[in-house]
């Protein structure tokens, strides 16, 4: 296994800097003073300003070295990763994890293969960690317009694979926080194929993420090749000690779905964005946006069905809230409101399962009438 070809002098390394960028004393001067012109209602150039004072705060802070390089490096390498993701802000995307040393030909790599090429036609672009094996193997079947890398510096592991390589949508982390910041930060559904501990680490962390509620609900899926036992195993742990030992709860375990076809684990990921489109909180109330209202009797079933996810009052429609207008794009969807006890992102997950099913039925009513 070859390694990495050290950076020539001044080459860029996708952290978004060509060297150490040096501004003179003036330059700098100018900028904050054209920081400190704008309008105090401007909140983006707001939150600048109180990220500078925090950067001016380090001067009388005792911290060494190591610390500083951590803080500047974390900084550049987000900056220049959200700059790259900005351009597609409007495109849903889907991160896929698995292990680096699977081989051509492997029916995992088939499937990682299959797997990207039709969640990339079904309107996803996809995000992995950039190396061969499953991660090639998935930006093999997108193809490389519809990929992102989001590659570790490792001492130990190639380069890029031979479809995202030196491609604008390639960034490279020496951090794993980062990474992983951004592999869950850009993304509205998670795969994952057979791996090592890197894979398993990236499955526990999107698992527990949307469990507390740091993350949206999104759908996590599992897929390994028809025979495997990979994830069967995996949820015989899970279930056997895990939820055994009440360690978790058993509505946790509607937050993941395992899959042995390409097919089924695409349709399960499309199938989320059917009737649900997101979810936001306003003052106390818990606002899920739609893309259709519901009827009457929909609305009925869920307050009979899930009671148990109110803290008070009962489900209701209505228009959006005046807060809500920072999304202009979403303000005409109907929203499904009420007062969450935050306490069950499993039973989250089973509703909004529940409202996508009423399309399901109500489309397979048409087709009998």
């Amino acid at each position: 296994m070859s390694l990495p070809a050290p950076s020539s002098k001044g080459k860029r390394d996708r952290a978004g800097t060509r060297g150490r960028p040096v501004l003179t004393n003036e330059q700098v001067l100018s900028q904050v003073q054209s920081l400190l012109d704008t309008p105090a209602d401007d909140l983006q150039h707001t939150l600048i300003k109180e990220m500078l004072t925090t950067v001016l705060r380090l001067k009388d802070t005792p911290l060494d070295t190591l610390d500083l390089k951590i803080l500047n490096r974390t900084l550049r390498e987000l900056r220049y990763a959200f700059t790259v993701f900005g351009e597609y802000r409007d495109r849903r995307k889907v991160s896929i994890f698995g292990s680096a040393r699977t081989q051509l030909g492997d029916p995992d790599y088939r499937l990682a293969t299959d797997f990207g090429r039709r969640i990339v036609e079904a309107g996803y672009m996809v995000i992995t960690g950039a190396a061969d094996g499953i991660m090639g193997a998935a930006q093999e079947g997108a193809g490389r317009e519809q990929s992102f890398g989001v590659n570790i510096m490792l001492p130990f592991e190639q380069g890029a694979n031979a479809t995202i390589a030196d491609d604008p949508k390639l960034v490279n982390f020496k951090y794993f926080f980062t990474r992983k910041l951004m592999f869950l930060k850009e993304s509205q559904a998670v795969a994952l194929f057979p791996g090592g501990f890197g894979t398993h680490d990236e499955g526990f962390e999107a698992l527990t993420l949307v469990q507390t509620g740091k993350a949206p609900p999104q759908p996590i899926v599992f897929l390994h090749a028809p025979g495997s036992d990979y994830w069967h195993e995996w949820n015989r742990f899970v279930t056997g000690q895990l939820l055994a030992r009440k360690l978790i709860n058993e509505e946790d375990l509607s937050l993941f779905k395992i899959f042995d076809s390409a097919a089924a684990a695409v349709d399960e990921i499309t199938a989320f964005c059917r009737v649900y489109h997101s979810i936001r909180f306003v003052d106390r109330l818990l606002v899920m946006r739609l893309k259709q209202r519901l009827s009457d009797e929909q609305l009925d079933r869920l307050n009979a069905e899930f009671a148990d996810l109110l803290k008070e009052g009962a489900f209701e429609q209505r228009s959006a809230f005046p807060n809500e207008a920072d999304e202009p794009e979403f303000l005409d969807l109907p929203r499904l409101v009420f007062h969450s006890h935050r306490r069950s992102a499993g039973r989250l997950r089973q509703l909004i399962d529940r409202i996508n099913g009423f399309s399901e039925s109500g489309q397979r009513h048409e087709a009998r009438g």
